[in-house]
């Protein structure tokens, strides 16, 4: 046998045995209307708050930096939302793409946050993907389905009048 169609044989093998292993999920992934994947925040001090345990609640997860110019625009809009909507049941979470170096800098962020906050750790969400851009942001009815998948908006920043027209709505259901 030559040695190029030995190499062919060797790379279709480990091509055949890396596509036969599952995928990572990607954004592409991710569908509305479908059981949205868990994700638990490890907060800055410490708390670990799994999206499993929110049922019932409507949650918003997102993605940002302190580097991030449009999430520094959008944080603001979503600490206002959640603190006029906690009683009815909404729920924001916080995952910084920031590096542990930066901390510092996150704990000042989200001193002003009405809402839990925690370093992601690694851009690869089991589930959501590699998180690639931000700011990015997925919102959770009260079973557990997702309803927002912010990879497939062409505008993720939230604005008051975004978050009433896609969350607030959310929240006059039932489970």
């Amino acid at each position: 046998m030559s040695r190029s169609l030995s190499a062919s044989i060797a790379c279709t093998a480990a091509l055949t045995l890396v596509l036969s292993i599952s995928p990572p999920a990607r954004a592409s992934d991710l569908v509305i209307g479908q059981m949205a994947p868990p994700i638990t925040l490890s907060t800055l001090n410490g708390q670990q708050i799994n999206t499993r345990n929110l049922r019932g609640k409507v949650i918003i997860v997102t993605f940002w930096a302190t580097w991030c110019g449009p999430c520094r625009e959008e944080l603001p809009a979503l600490s206002r939302y959640a603190d006029r909507n906690t009683s009815q049941g909404v729920v924001v979470l916080g995952f910084s793409l920031d590096t542990p170096d930066d901390l510092d800098k996150v704990r000042v962020a989200a001193r002003t946050l009405s809402f839990p906050v925690g370093l992601l750790g690694d851009p690869h969400v089991p589930g959501y993907g590699r998180i690639w851009h931000i700011p990015v942001s997925f919102v959770i009815d009260r079973n557990g389905r997702l309803v927002e998948n912010g990879w497939k908006d062409d505008s993720p920043v939230w604005t008051a009048e975004r978050l009433e027209q896609v969350v607030t709505p959310l929240l006059n259901r039932s489970p």
